[in-house]
């Protein structure tokens, strides 16, 4: 058997940042919240919970302590509320995500109509939407008629989004009618890589492995492109959600990861994938030129 794992996958930037933020303040002080988890993937917020990390729903749940603001942001309005109980805030907002915050602020302000492409009940749209006044949130083109026609329009993306979509969903606005479309292009570059890396393996391979939180949006993305490329690609978690059937009697086995999935369960999963097969032959770079 042999293994091609994508070199562009697991943990991005500001995954890695969230993560080390919390890991530093769990060791100075208790009482740590984040509204939320902190990031997708359950192994990893199992993890910090037994560091002291406190996930809660809501501003309520908090009397006193240091509330950690996860990588995909909140609203102004959640942290005036967070201010105005008192708690002190330590802010791991994603740098990419705080970019297209201040874009559609920016936007509102200057008379724009904000249309943000993406999932309405994606925590890091909704904290777009709590930045721009009167926004609207399109998902596909079933979405357009919320789009007031011969509007001036201020469009910007959700960061984990691939380019198809949102190529897609900006000619399909533009075909809707405007006065004015000012379009800003907030993808996540370190998104489109792995979808790309992860396109080109799978079209190499038996079968397709994308590993990640059934929760976390670009993994879900990345197991929908490389479907359909092919439909022998599974969407699990960890190891422990592969069956026999999946990789018995495959000669090359594809593996990518979301970008809230931690280096650990990659290796593991590769290792069992050894254990199965003694004799795999791994390869980590046979997608560099990606």
């Amino acid at each position: 058997m042999k293994v091609i794992v994508a070199d562009s996958c697991g943990f991005c930037p500001g995954v890695k940042n969230a993560i080390s933020v919390a890991e530093k303040i769990l060791g100075d002080e208790k009482n740590v919240y984040c509204l939320g988890p902190i990031i997708h993937n359950k192994d990893v917020v199992d993890h910090l919970a037994q560091m002291g990390l406190k996930t809660v729903d809501s501003i309520e749940d908090i009397e006193s302590g240091t509330v950690l603001i996860r990588s995909h942001g909140v609203s102004p309005e959640i942290i005036k509320k967070l201010r105005q109980k008192g708690l002190k805030i330590v802010d791991a907002t994603c740098v990419l995500v705080k970019r297209v915050q201040k874009i559609a602020s920016e936007f509102s302000h200057q008379g724009y109509q904000v249309v943000i492409i993406g999932d309405a009940d994606h925590p890091e749209v909704q904290a777009v939407y709590g930045c721009a006044k009167g926004a609207i949130v399109v998902a596909d083109e079933k979405d357009l008629h919320k789009i007031p026609e011969n509007s001036k329009l201020g469009i910007v993306c959700q960061t984990t989004k691939g380019p198809e979509l949102f190529n897609r969903m900006v000619a399909a606005i533009a075909g809707h009618g405007f006065a004015e479309l000012h379009v800003v292009n907030t993808l996540c570059r370190e998104t489109v890589k792995r979808q790309q890396s992860a396109i080109d393996i799978c079209k190499k391979v038996d079968v397709m492995f994308v590993l990640g939180g059934l929760q976390s949006a670009n993994t879900r993305t990345l197991a929908t492109l490389c479907k359909k490329y092919n439909d022998q690609t599974f969407h699990l978690q960890n190891f422990s959600e592969c069956a026999k059937s999946m990789i018995f009697g495959r000669e090359i086995v594809g593996i990518t990861a979301g970008a809230s999935t931690p280096d650990w369960i990659i290796e593991d999963f590769i290792k069992n994938l050894q254990s199965f097969d003694s004799g795999s032959n791994v390869d980590k770079t046979a997608d560099k030129s990606a």
